[in-house]
């Protein structure tokens, strides 16, 4: 059974796509772009980042566009709106050996699904697709370390974040 990538861990192409790595991270609420106020009403927006890196010996082009992702949210796995208007795509890049590209993308959910998402990325590698990947994560996770007061870089989208966040609110649930 394949099991899905926790939002923040990098993935390792397969076959012929060997070297190539990408990573959804970055998963956190934003603001409605201006002009979307009123057509948001309801939702709830999220902004969330694929990155690409090409670790192989030559340079490939790889696409990232509207049609080469899904976002799920919720239990039931209700469907995102992504809004190809505001984000920054991949499209038609050449990626050099030791480099990464990174896609800002946005997307809107009902209010009345929780913070579960669920994104499949299925990049196009020199006009060739790639496998399809799931990362899943929760917007609800709170960023930083105990004590910190600050967001500690990639601890909390780490698997091991995720489950240090897990068990301290699970601590604080038995004490209160």
């Amino acid at each position: 059974m394949r099991e899905p990538n926790v939002i923040g861990d990098w993935q390792e192409c397969a076959d012929e796509h060997a070297g190539l790595r990408v990573r959804v991270h970055g998963l956190e609420k934003a603001e409605p772009p201006r002009g979307r106020d009123e057509a948001a009403q309801g939702l709830v927006y999220f902004r969330f980042r694929v990155t690409v890196e090409n670790r192989m010996g030559e340079p490939v082009g790889i696409h990232l566009e509207d049609g080469h992702l899904d976002i799920r949210t919720g239990s039931d796995g209700e469907s995102a709106f992504l809004d190809w208007r505001n984000s920054q795509f991949i499209e038609g890049f050449d990626l050099y050996p030791l480099r990464r590209a990174t896609a800002v993308l946005y997307a809107a959910a009902p209010e009345s699904c929780p913070g579960q998402v669920d994104i499949q990325v299925q990049l196009k590698v020199d006009d060739e697709w790639a496998d399809r990947y799931l990362w899943s994560g929760d917007m609800t996770v709170r960023d930083g370390l105990p004590g910190t007061g600050a967001r500690s870089d990639g601890a909390c989208e780490s698997l091991a974040g995720q489950i240090s966040t897990f068990l301290r609110e699970e601590a604080e649930r038995g004490r209160g």
